[in-house]
């Protein structure tokens, strides 16, 4: 029997990244707690923030971001997969609402207990927004 194929493989990935992005525009902090690893180490760099380190850091911070009053679509835009082994990045533009994409991300996941979690996001600002197209490619 052979293993998954590497568009099954990227699909899972996608698809974890996707629940990331979901969880932020649901406000659904058990969603984004359950999206991180429990063993492997985890980092976080909000827009312009300082690095967070370590498990506790990165999810008091999305507890105090997903727990705000106000709620932000926060969209993936033009998602790119690189697997290495049991590791993956998804490079992608992220949008808010109904305007283009003005940040740049990368998501690192690896494989534990059978799935892909987030080991590290990382957002920044970009030079020019990238428009949205009239058949975006976007994962939500």
């Amino acid at each position: 029997m052979t293993g998954p194929t590497r568009a099954t493989i990227e699909t899972a990935i996608l698809d974890a990244n996707a629940g990331f992005y979901r969880a932020f525009s649901d406000g659904d902090y058990p969603a984004m707690s359950e999206l991180w690893a429990q063993r492997a180490a985890v980092t976080c760099f909000h827009p312009a923030a300082r690095a967070l380190l370590g498990r506790y850091a990165v999810l008091e911070s999305w507890k105090q971001i997903l727990g705000g009053a106000s709620r932000l679509e926060l969209r993936c835009v033009q998602p790119v997969v690189h697997v290495v082994g049991d590791a993956a990045i998804v490079t992608c533009y992220e949008g808010s609402n109904d305007g283009p994409a003005h940040l740049a991300a990368t998501n690192v996941f690896v494989r534990e207990d059978d799935r892909w979690r987030m080991v590290h996001h990382h957002a920044g600002p970009i030079s020019s927004p990238v428009p949205r197209s009239r058949s975006p490619v976007s994962l939500n």
